[in-house]
């Protein structure tokens, strides 16, 4: 009976993809006849590939769990004779660590990486914008060695294990016949030169630690998740490469009073019932002076006033601002004196017709005096 896939693995039937491959790169390894002499290592090697070709394929596996080695089209496996071209990736990642072409060497200046930076700001800042002082850690380029890794008065050598190329040949037998593979040298990590002295005060890196401190410009109108990008201000590059750039993502606080939406701003401002019915000028605080505001006679609670350009500065255009939009909302009280409450029966009585209309003017009045009108 032939073994299952997954046993020849060492494999549970719901390993992912990723343990998948990195079984077949173990027991390949573990069974290529080339590294292998023991009687019955071929024979593993061979089932070992049989079982990755389709445990290896979305397509083949889902058949082959739903079917076992009864699934359609698999008579024609023989033991490992299933290779195609795909799995010459991995039969050579098995043996180098790395794929068909190998990794190529990079050559030439790096760009250094870009640095985040999160900044918190209070409200106003993110509505009117602001100046903020920030620390920062990044590399910069060794003084010292002016970035060259090398102590003072010395210089990079040529390496001596890949003659300065970055890069050396490796040869592997495959059931496909010899290959060639260049991949990067170990000694000088793809750069070609050799450090023989490095610098004491970088170890050889060209780029060390350092603590900076940058003002920057918050533009009025940001919110929270904006990036600003402050140019140059990241880790310094390789071999003289140009320096990543900062970017500090902001932070808004929220407000009390204002909830904010994009440019619009929202308050909402106690109002008596007195003033409600009788309608009254109040005060409304702003982000700028305080503004007065005329609420009609029999204003219902809920409703809401515009104030133009009393809201958030636009962030491309600031001289535009968005609204600020004033709700009132009517008090009711909670509790009342015997007064008031004679005062808010006879006017139920007034608003169902059943009281004299000659005493609705003083009765007016009082209430104005009750609830602040």
């Amino acid at each position: 009976m032939k073994q299952d896939f997954y046993e020849v693995l060492d494999l549970r039937k719901g390993a992912s993809e990723d343990e998948i491959k990195k079984a077949y790169r173990r027991l390949a390894r573990k069974y290529h006849p080339d590294v292998n002499k023991d009687a019955g290592a071929e024979e593993k090697f061979k089932a070992v590939s049989e079982a990755y070709e389709v445990l290896g394929d979305a397509q083949k596996r889902a058949m082959y769990d739903q079917y076992g080695h009864a699934a359609p089209g698999f008579e024609g496996f023989q033991g490992g004779g299933g290779f195609d071209a795909s799995n010459l990736g991995d039969i050579f990642e098995a043996f180098f660590g790395g794929g068909l072409g190998g990794r190529q060497r990079r050559r030439g200046p790096e760009r250094g990486a870009d640095l985040r930076l999160d900044l918190e700001i209070s409200f106003r800042d993110a509505v009117f914008g602001a100046e903020k002082t920030v620390d920062i850690r990044h590399l910069e380029a060794c003084e010292p060695c002016s970035g060259s890794g090398a102590k003072k008065g010395t210089s990079a050598t040529t390496c001596g294990t890949c003659k300065g190329q970055g890069q050396v040949q490796q040869i592997a037998r495959t059931p496909f016949g010899q290959f060639a593979q260049s991949t990067i040298c170990q000694r000088c990590r793809g750069e070609g030169q050799v450090i023989e002295t490095p610098c004491p005060s970088c170890k050889g890196q060209g780029k060390r630690n350092a603590d900076k401190q940058l003002k920057v410009k918050i533009p009025p109108g940001v919110d929270s998740g904006a990036r600003l990008r402050v140019s140059a201000e990241g880790d310094a590059g390789s071999r003289n490469g140009p320096p990543g750039d900062l970017y500090i993502v902001l932070h808004a606080a929220t407000d009390k009073r204002f909830e904010r939406r994009d440019t619009e701003l929202f308050v909402a401002v106690p109002i008596s019932f007195g003033q409600a019915a009788l309608g009254a000028e109040i005060e409304v605080e702003t982000l700028d002076t305080p503004q007065t505001l005329r609420v009609p006679a029999g204003t219902p609670t809920g409703t809401s006033f515009t104030l133009r350009g009393l809201g958030v500065p636009h962030l491309v255009s600031p001289q535009r601002r968005g609204d600020l939009h004033v709700e009132v909302v009517v008090q009711v009280p909670t509790q009342v004196s015997d007064e008031e409450r004679e005062l808010l029966e006879r006017l139920e009585e007034l608003r169902t017709g059943k009281s004299d209309r000659r005493s609705q003017s003083g009765l007016l009045d009082n209430i104005k005096k009750a609830f602040g009108g």
